[in-house]
Formats: structure tokens, C-alpha cells, sequence
């Protein structure tokens, strides 16, 4: 299906996590709930919905299906490197709701490894200067439509 528009990886990444239940499921998944029980539970997610999300992370590459039980079979779900790669970026959000959306504390707080509350942010690779908007200029690399 042809997507109308700018061509962006913001669209290309949102067609494979953009949507609620499969962002929930991540979330789950990066917090070690890695069972379908587990992480409709958590989620709130109906069944068939979750189960169709979940199809599309794996058939993705973002995550792994993998049988932990043979009688009956059972599969967990493994972030791959794609998936562990979102971490960052769902931390990001996280941060971003404790700060804009959420009431009173946030209901989880990350602590890193040096021991204090993660508040995470992001810097150029190459400077290793925090990123602001009035710092950043897209460049179009790609073919203009």
C-alpha cells in the first residue's frame, strides 16, 4: 500500500510501531514481560488485537517468537537488536509523559546504572552536544516529490 505524502522514516517507523497496542506491547516486552498472558494483562489489549500487533513486531524484525513450552506449545517474545533499539526511544516518551501528560508522580521510574533516576536525552554522536531544536536543519537526501 502506497503511503500519500512527504516520504519520511518517521512514516516508514510509524507503520511498524506507530500504533498503541504494539507500542504497549514494547513497552512490556523491555520491561522483561515476554509471555502473551503477561502482556495482554498488562496492557489491557484485547487478545486478538494483541496477537495481531505482536504478528506484525515479529514479521518486522523487532521481535523474536520463541517456543519455551513443546506440550502444549508456548512462545515468548524476544526483542531482536531492532527492538532493543527502541529502547531509547520509548524511554523518551516515557520521559515526555511523566513531564507533559501524566498527573502527580510517574507511576515507574528507570534509574541507570550510575544510580540516579534516568532522565534521558539526546546528544550528536559525532559532538556529543545535547540535540535542540534550534540546533537541528533537516538536509533532504532523498528524491523531493
Amino acid at each position: 500500500m502506497a503511503v500519500r505524502g512527504r516520504e519520511c522514516s518517521i512514516a516508514n517507523a510509524l507503520a511498524v510501531i506507530g500504533e498503541r497496542w504494539s507500542l504497549l506491547a514494547l513497552r512490556e516486552i523491555l520491561l522483561g514481560e515476554r509471555r502473551f498472558d503477561r502482556i495482554a494483562r498488562n496492557t489491557g489489549a484485547s487478545r486478538d488485537i494483541l496477537a495481531a500487533r505482536l504478528r506484525t513486531l515479529v514479521e518486522a524484525g523487532v521481535l523474536e517468537k520463541r517456543q519455551y513450552e513443546r506440550h502444549p506449545p508456548r512462545y515468548e517474545y524476544v526483542p531482536t537488536e531492532a527492538g532493543r533499539a527502541l529502547t531509547p526511544i520509548l524511554l523518551n516518551l516515557m520521559d515526555w509523559g511523566d513531564r507533559y501528560v501524566t498527573d502527580g508522580p510517574p507511576p515507574t521510574v528507570w534509574r541507570h546504572s550510575c544510580g540516579a533516576d534516568l532522565h534521558p536525552r539526546t546528544v550528536c554522536a559525532h559532538c556529543g552536544e545535547p540535540v535542540t531544536e534550534d540546533e537541528t536543519s533537516p538536509v533532504r537526501i532523498g528524491p523531493v516529490h
